[in-house]
């Protein structure tokens, strides 16, 4: 049985094309919308804090279906339960975009997010099970171009959609490649034979629960939490809560259970364990720097939204340049701790970079050979975090794993957005409140800046008075704009050190993988 899912020419192509391009999907759209959600908040007459939620009820959605992704596939057979995510996907696509009300977009987002969750994790499996075990390294190349590039790719083409169409065409683009996706996917994808199908009386239903409460909970925590001023919100606090409770009897139920939604035990493996921890600082420094990068230059630079995905693209083509190398490399017997840590070292290279280059004014040049070691440190994270974590994994086990690891990368992404955030504005604040005491009004320096922007004012035109009072506002934000300068560099700085200081530890992970061979088409995904 273990070699039945091996695919040979051209049906193990349009195998691999169909689950990268269903992974493609899911990815992308997580950053699509983040450029359109000015217009969308105009269109549906939303608030700001309504038009965020476009964002997070997807990720909700996403996070708690991936877990559950080995169960499903087990129930209703894999070929049956990804043509169904998709499906699922692909409608709702549709009806995002012709939503009426925020509220409609929003419950569209969470059910496409329940749809997409599914997609990353099996389409992974797919591809990993299609290819002989001495072509698996180059497998998880493969599907790693997708989830690497796949956050990068969203804001450029977001942002030439809403500047060429309007916004409801970036959900339309789905809907052709999600129909495609599934013609291809129940003519040529096939499922393994499982060995048995809990019955319907058996089904884990307090697990389903616990778990939908604890990271849907946790979740809404991590991306409304600065929003809200944290604890401050008693919803916030209420959630964290629910979110803490659910998770402690979640544990305690799956490693009780005899037919558990999440088999926990799993984790008694030393590898899965590490594996996962790096997929979730993988996670982390991902999105947070996807995040973070098109947020300085938007934000301090005043670039486009366009502009700010398009400088992303060179890194994300090294990347897709890097994953094949590494997967030969893989295939040939390199050790995954050697590439894991020359990752870490490259990414926190292009961290500590970021820190020395930025400045109010940085100019678009200065970013590309930073922004290629990222992409080279990327291309040298994925497969090797991924191959490790499965490497001394059996059976049922691999598929088991495979979800884990994903779902603590996307935890990771939302831990790290989250943490960068608030973060940042309390930096910004901290740094704002030194430079202002610097400007004494008495000080001969500030009078001397006061004046020259009044005088500038006045030759536009201006009266003195008010030329004098949009002096000081242009004072405010010059050292407004130096204080948010300020704190952008101290995140790339403290992420490149938690970078090099990880790197230390993957020695501690047993080095099985080269000796033994992975019996990953076992896995009951």
């Amino acid at each position: 049985m273990q070699d039945s899912l091996v695919e040979y020419g051209f049906r193990r192509v349009i195998i691999t094309v169909t689950a990268i391009l269903c992974a493609l999907l899911e990815i992308v759209d997580t950053t699509i919308v983040n450029v359109a959600l000015n217009d969308m908040k105009g269109n549906l007459g939303a608030t700001l804090n309504e038009i965020g939620w476009v964002i997070t009820a997807y990720a909700i959605g996403n996070v708690i279906v991936v877990p559950m992704t080995s169960w499903l596939s087990q129930q209703f057979g894999r070929r049956n339960y990804f043509a169904a995510s998709i499906i699922i996907f692909t409608v709702c696509s549709f009806l995002c975009g012709n939503a009426t009300n925020i509220w409609e977009l929003v419950f569209f987002r969470f059910i496409q997010g329940l749809g997409g969750g599914a997609l990353l994790v099996t389409a992974q499996t797919i591809i990993t099970e299609s290819y002989p075990q001495e072509k698996r390294g180059m497998a998880q190349a493969i599907y790693g171009m997708g989830v690497i590039i796949g956050p990068t790719l969203g804001p450029p083409l977001g942002g030439y959609i809403v500047e060429h169409f309007t916004w409801p065409y970036i959900f339309y683009i789905n809907i052709p490649i999600g129909v495609i996706a599934t013609l291809l996917t129940l003519e040529y994808v096939r499922s393994p034979k499982y060995a048995e199908k809990t019955l319907r009386s058996q089904i884990d239903w307090w697990g389903i629960g616990l778990l939908a409460a604890a990271v849907g909970s946790l979740q809404y925590v991590l991306e409304r939490g600065q929003e809200d001023d944290w604890f401050a919100s008693s919803t916030i606090t209420i959630l964290a809560v629910i979110s803490f409770f659910s998770f402690y009897f979640f544990i305690w139920r799956e490693l009780r259970y005899k037919n558990p939604i999440v088999e926990l035990r799993a984790l008694k493996n030393g590898n899965l364990r590490i594996g996962t921890i790096f997929s979730f600082i993988l996670g982390f420094g991902l999105y947070g720097t996807t995040f973070i990068i098109p947020l300085y230059t938007q934000a301090t630079l005043g670039w486009t939204a366009q502009q700010a995905g398009l400088l992303l693209v060179p890194a994300a083509l090294t990347t897709a340049f890097t994953m094949p190398i590494i997967g030969q490399l893989l295939q040939k017997g390199f050790k995954q701790q050697y590439l894991i840590s020359a990752g870490m070292i490259l990414f926190a290279i292009f961290c500590i970079t970021g820190y020395k280059i930025l400045t109010p004014d940085t100019g678009e040049g200065s970013f590309f050979w930073m922004l290629i070691v990222r992409g080279l440190g990327m291309g040298m994270l994925f497969i090797p975090i991924t191959t490790l974590s499965l490497s001394t994994l059996q059976g049922k086990e691999i598929g088991q794993g495979a979800a884990f690891t994903g779902m603590m990368r996307q935890l990771g992404g939302a831990f790290g957005i989250a943490i960068i955030t608030t973060f940042m504005a309390h930096q910004t604040t901290i740094y704002k409140s030194n430079l202002n005491d610097n400007l004494s009004v008495n000080s001969s320096l500030t009078q001397q800046r006061v004046t020259a922007y009044q005088h500038n004012f006045m030759a536009h035109g201006m009266a003195p008075n008010v030329a004098l009072s949009s002096a000081y506002k242009a004072l405010d934000y010059t050292t407004s704009k130096q204080a948010g300068v300020l704190s952008y560099m101290d995140v790339f700085l403290y992420l490149g050190i938690a970078f090099l200081i990880c790197v230390p530890f993957i020695f501690f992970v047993k080095d099985k993988s080269v000796k033994k061979k992975v019996k990953i088409a076992e896995a009951a995904h």
